[in-house]
């Protein structure tokens, strides 16, 4: 079975999902956090991955 899984980022602001990735959840356990933009605040902020 492929390890990778589909995750959902969400804007820790504005609380909008704007991003889909994928992640090894074997490797890396922890939530994903990135700074990426957001298009409803119109600036970076923090995205972290949607339960």
């Amino acid at each position: 079975m492929d390890p990778r899984a589909g995750i959902t980022l969400r804007c820790s602001v504005c609380k909008s999902e704007n991003y889909i990735t994928t992640k090894n959840k074997r490797k890396h356990a922890e939530r994903l956090e990135v700074k990426k933009y957001c298009h409803t605040c119109d600036k970076h902020t923090l995205h972290q991955e949607k339960k």
